[in-house]
């Protein structure tokens, strides 16, 4: 028997004022993290520049619709539909929207380790961003 989920993006639970989208939980996957990202136009500061130096995880930012910029490590690129970046655990990175929003794919995981999913990706857990 096929084991398969499907859903639309827009029906996903979301936290922080509906940005973030659980994708992860929502189609049950398990095996690495995955979360849809939509930002408004001009948003220059509500991203947080982070790393992932304490955890170890890589990510990739798929763009699936819209434009941004990405800053990784200082460095701008432009994020457009079908351009994909693999950022590095230790590599400092941000987002931010000009004239367009933009909607993101992040694919996440520890190289060599089994996924283990932080809580505030999981369905019904609080939304600790917002507080």
């Amino acid at each position: 028997m096929a084991d398969y989920t499907v859903k639309r993006i827009d029906e996903m639970e979301a936290i922080v004022a509906g940005a973030f989208k659980r994708a992860r939980a929502e189609l049950g996957v398990s095996a690495f993290g995955m979360n849809v990202i939509d930002m408004p136009p001009g948003i220059t500061d509500a991203y947080p520049e982070h790393d992932h130096a304490d955890d170890g995880q890589e990510e990739v930012y798929v763009t699936l619709s819209g434009s941004a910029e990405l800053e990784v490590d200082g460095e701008k690129l432009r994020l457009e539909p079908e351009s994909m970046v693999r950022i590095a655990p230790g590599t400092m990175r941000t987002v931010r929207t000009g004239d367009d929003p933009v909607r993101l794919l992040i694919v996440g995981g520890v190289p060599g380790q089994s996924y283990s999913p932080p809580e505030i990706s999981q369905l019904g857990a609080p939304d600790t961003f917002s507080n």
